[in-house]
């Protein structure tokens, strides 16, 4: 054990989180450890903090102290009275923990101050693995894949099966598009395809090119999160579409319950990992989906905002976010000096 003690900084926006966000339990799990020294919050959700997260002119940010009051609040009241003024270089760690959509600037800006190797997840490792693109890795793992740019690629690849069509940089099951039986359904609503293909071409102009992937029929087994902290699978949980719905996310509707990770996600995971941990991804989760020979297949990465962690507790009665709190400090103890 060593006998540093590390001040660490996480970055956050409170208005993203709902009640199932981790960064509450994790953190507070992460404060009582023996080499913390102490942890702050700083949100972009606080007007005072423009200055940092939007105009990069300044390292100075509002922040609060993590204890057992780090709870949710729907006010946010806590983010918004924050009132310790903390210097972002002046911290051991700096803790990401925040949604897109987040410039390349912002980036630039981070490591202009602080060296990579002291932010968790590494920026650039973030830049290269979070987005729908960084499937692409992974063909053998995953469904049937194309990433397409124009509206003739789509329907190309559209001629060989159903297919759902995702933004490159969307989260949370926003602006996916199914397109089955020369339909486009947008969540719930449904188009004729030929009325719809306008649609698709502006969203390409506008947000660039899409993923397009097999539509796999049996959503209603449940779309599996896996959690991994530094090279471990720490647990998981089944998110179940709505009924009427074909979409798990819980921030359309979807509910959770029990899902161990299986052997097919162990093998997942086992073969993200190596490549994962060399580019600084400590904690990240991924999605997967049950394909049509019923085996568990890869359908999305998360390394940069990951969810789930006290879900996957609760259901699997295994402490979790103690074990990923561990990881995380066994990480940190090793590798930031």
């Amino acid at each position: 054990m060593t006998n540093k003690k590390y001040r660490i900084l996480a970055i956050t926006d409170h208005h993203t989180h709902g009640g199932i966000s981790s960064i509450y339990p994790l953190l507070r799990t992460m404060a009582k450890h023996p080499v913390c020294d102490s942890i702050q919050v700083a949100s972009r959700g606080n007007p005072k903090n423009k200055e940092f997260f939007y105009d990069y002119t300044s390292t100075e940010l509002m922040s609060l102290l993590v204890d057992d009051n780090f709870v949710p609040q729907e006010s946010g009241e806590q983010f918004l009275n924050a009132s310790i003024k903390t210097d972002f270089k002046d911290h051991d760690l700096i803790f990401l923990r925040i949604d897109r959509p987040i410039p390349d600037e912002f980036f630039e800006f981070i490591t202009s101050h602080v060296p990579e190797d002291k932010i968790i997840n590494r920026p650039s490792g973030i830049q290269k693995t979070d987005t729908k693109g960084s499937l692409l890795n992974f063909p053998e793992l995953c469904p049937p894949m194309k990433l397409c740019s124009t509206l003739e690629e789509i329907l190309e690849f559209y001629q060989e099966f159903p297919i759902v069509l995702k933004p490159l940089r969307s989260y949370g099951g926003k602006g996916i598009i199914r397109i089955v039986d020369d339909q486009a359904w947008e969540g719930n609503k449904q188009y004729s395809l030929d009325d719809y293909k306008s649609v698709i071409e502006e969203s390409l102009r506008d947000s660039g090119d899409y993923l397009a992937m097999k539509y796999l029929k049996n959503y209603s087994k449940g779309d599996k999160r896996v959690l991994v902290v530094n090279g471990k699978v720490t647990g998981g949980f089944l998110r179940i579409p709505k009924e009427d719905s074909w979409i798990c996310n819980m921030s359309a509707g979807g509910s959770t319950t029990v899902g161990e990770p299986d052997q097919d996600e162990i093998r997942i995971a086992e073969t993200i990992i190596p490549s994962f941990l060399e580019q600084g991804i400590v904690i990240f989760g991924f999605d997967t989906l049950v394909d049509d020979d019923g085996k568990r297949v890869l359908s999305e990465i998360n390394t940069l905002n990951v969810t789930g962690l006290e879900e996957a507790q609760t259901h699997s009665g295994k402490p979790v976010v103690q074990e990923s709190s561990d990881l995380m400090w066994s990480y940190i103890c090793e590798h930031i000096g």
